[in-house]
């Protein structure tokens, strides 16, 4: 697995979004939804490229990536670092949650509730 990066904002999206499945599925979704995201860091990093631009959010160098409802933006580098994760969950108000941070990091090292 090739190492990657993530933003602190990221890391804490992250975690609501383990805990708000938590909530409204139970520990058995939750887990799966962010096992599945965290694969979806891992592959983006073994294959940066992946998603689309979108230069009318952004002029930053940055992909975004969608895995079920939350976007996952994301930019290449020698070591891979996954921004931001923008939250466009059906049960928010269906707008973006976050911008765009490319100031702070944190190694990515596993899945944390």
């Amino acid at each position: 697995m090739k190492p990657y990066i993530v933003a602190p904002e990221a890391e804490s999206d992250l975690q609501q979004i383990w805990r708000y499945l938590l909530t409204e599925a139970g520990l058995a979704v939750a887990d799966k939804i962010q096992g599945e995201l965290v694969d979806a860091f891992e592959d983006l990093a073994e294959a940066p490229g992946k998603g689309h631009r979108r230069p009318d959010l952004t002029k930053w160098d940055v992909l975004f990536f969608t895995e079920y409802q939350y976007m996952i933006v994301y930019r290449r580098a020698a070591t891979f670092r996954l921004s931001q994760f923008y939250l466009a969950s059906a049960t928010q108000s269906g707008s973006s949650k976050r911008g765009y941070h490319d100031d702070r990091k944190t190694r990515h090292d596993g899945p944390s509730h």
